[in-house]
């Protein structure tokens, strides 16, 4: 786990590097300080003069800046070495996400992979940091001290070589104790951080139905559930902190009433005041640096379920990928759909299509209806292999779609989603997705086929106006004909809208297929809708029910033949003359 996480490192080993050298040079010289002191304190109760003081003094001096200027420079490179680890390991992260499948993110869910970039990172980050500099001058302190010490002290340093190994058995306990709730808290985490995008996607939702209050209760359920597994947590690791004053001071005793016994009894000559104190500093060092140890125990126990999370993304491959040796280019826009069935996981009991053939000609303009459920948008995102078919095969082109590059495939293929989706950024900018390299003339074009031109150029800003994220500042019908023209600019081979019209007037509707019929005609159109009207002049309509195909036909074939599609229209239709009549009046 540790050798993937520290891949994302690169660029900045050297400053890692540098920084446990800058560590080792400060702890170096903070270690020799107390002896220099203790060295100088002997000469002057021998009776040395100013000339000696002052050379020892001078000293002391330089070697404190020089530790200073190792301290801050490792400060510094450290600072340098976690910020680009993290960043590396967003990057690897989110390039990883990226070429996830549908599957690998359902998988996962949005708001574990959220979590996982920004609350798992950063705590991987702070244990990084913590280990480069604090892990690496935390037990050098130690070592180096416990050194000096049994140079001033002899076998009475002993007492040192005793504590590390009892204080060492109570802090693994206390962390055998801790990960399992830091495990069951990162899993919390994810349920509240869903619950929390749910809330605020769905804020129109809420509002409308008043249902603030209830969400407030299910929030605040959620965080005191989080937050008792983290105080439980934190009430175990507190007890750190009391084990470590408890040594200190049980150390600082016996070394003191021991270590005063020893000159009374000696009369100074196995060991003085001098001795004694530096001792004490040399003891204090050594609690204090297992105090940062223990830390150090503290921060990595938190970051290594966010470690494991992180791997656990960084380890999962794409469960859709590109071919050996794949195709580079689709002949035409002709979709065949031969015994086709598929379910979102393998363990699950139904499948969402079942046993699905169809054939549709390049060029040619398909209606799919159906109720909710039908698994009308499944069916379509088989096409540019958002996923894959369970069994059967899905052709375009004639080829089998599991035999194209990705990119060529999708790019051939424009699909305008049920749940339009705008990025921040100006109109032109959003337009510009589906080809980086359209001039204006070509954006405007696709926007006149989108019937969106008029009220874009109605702008103050026009083309140039800055659209809010999600598109929060244009209007349902607006953000789905600016996503349409977006999807023209790709000039596909097939282009798919997923009831991206529904948000339109009827008028504007037939305006947008009548450009379509006018502008694209060798394009494959396929147009799921649940207003009729929007399908009616189709070259056929398939109706979908429990994902299967139930009926395929034209319009009037199926006026006359299915009874499900003659009562539809004929119901929509009475609706249609119903607000016509009361707009007369």
């Amino acid at each position: 786990m540790l050798k993937k996480i520290l891949r994302s490192v690169r660029e900045y080993r050297t400053a890692t590097i540098l920084t446990m050298l800058l560590v080792v040079g400060e702890v170096a010289i903070d270690c020799v300080i107390p002896l220099i002191i203790t060295n100088l304190v002997n000469q002057i109760d021998a009776g040395c003069g100013m000339d000696v003081i002052i050379k020892w003094a001078v000293i002391l001096v330089v070697l404190s800046f020089a530790s200073l200027f190792f301290g801050t420079l490792a400060g510094s490179t450290c600072a340098k070495a976690s910020s680009g680890f993290a960043r590396n390991l967003r990057k690897d992260i989110f390039y990883k996400i990226q070429g996830f499948s549908f599957e690998n993110v359902d998988k996962f869910s949005t708001a574990s992979l959220i979590t996982r970039m920004t609350t798992d990172t950063n705590d991987v980050q702070m244990a990084y940091m913590m280990i480069i500099r604090t892990a690496v001058r935390s037990p050098l302190m130690i070592i180096f001290s416990f050194v000096m010490a049994f140079f001033l002290g002899g076998k009475m340093a002993l007492i040192y070589a005793v504590l590390i190994p009892f204080l060492s058995f109570f802090l693994f306990l206390i962390i055998k104790k801790v990960m399992p709730l830091f495990t069951r808290v990162f899993r919390k985490y994810d349920r509240m951080n869903e619950s929390v995008e749910e809330n605020v996607r769905g804020m129109r939702v809420v509002k409308s139905f008043v249902r603030e209050d209830h969400e407030k209760k299910k929030f605040a359920n959620a965080s005191a559930d989080v937050c008792r597994d983290f105080t439980h947590a934190e009430k175990i690791l507190a007890l750190n902190n009391p084990l470590m004053q408890f040594c200190l001071y049980a150390l600082m005793v016996f070394v003191i009433f021991f270590g005063s016994r020893k000159i009374i009894q000696s009369m100074g000559t196995e060991m003085n005041v001098a001795h004694l104190s530096g001792l004490l500093t040399y003891g204090t060092q050594i609690l204090f640096n297992l105090m940062m140890v223990s830390f150090i125990f503290v921060i990595v126990t938190i970051s290594l379920e966010g470690m494991r999370r992180i791997v656990e993304v960084l380890d999962t491959e794409s469960t859709i990928v590109n071919p050996a040796d794949p195709v580079t280019e689709v002949s035409d826009g002709s979709i065949d759909f031969e015994d086709v069935s598929f379910k979102y996981a393998l363990t699950a009991e139904k499948n969402a299509l079942s046993h699905i053939s169809l054939h549709i000609k390049s060029g040619e303009t398909v209606g799919i209806i159906g109720g909710t459920g039908a698994s009308k948008t499944t069916l379509i995102q088989l096409i540019s292999r958002l996923y894959d078919a369970t069994e059967g095969t899905v052709k375009v082109g004639g080829l089998d779609v599991r035999a194209y590059d990705l990119q060529v495939l999708r790019s051939q293929v424009a699909v305008v989603l049920q749940k339009n989706l705008l990025f921040s950024g100006t109109i032109r900018e959003n337009l510009k997705w589906g080809n980086a390299d359209a001039t204006d003339e070509e954006i405007r074009e696709a926007c006149r086929l989108a019937q969106a031109d008029e009220f874009v150029m109605q702008f103050p800003d026009g083309y140039d106006t800055h659209i809010e994220q999600g598109g929060a500042n244009v209007s349902g019908g607006q953000k789905q004909r600016l996503c349409i023209a977006r999807a023209l600019l790709k000039k596909p081979k097939i282009l798919i809208l997923d009831d991206s019209t529904s948000a339109v007037d009827t008028h504007t509707d037939a305006l947008i297929r009548q450009g379509f019929k006018k502008y694209i005609p060798e394009t494959t159109k396929l147009i799921i809708a649940q207003r009729l009207s929007s399908v009616s002049d189709a070259d056929r309509i398939v109706i979908m029910d429990n994902g299967e195909i139930v009926a395929v036909g034209s319009h009037e074939e199926l006026l006359e033949n299915n009874a499900l599609y003659r009562e539809i229209w004929e119901s929509q239709q009475s609706a249609k003359d119903a607000g016509e009549e009361g707009n007369d009046r």
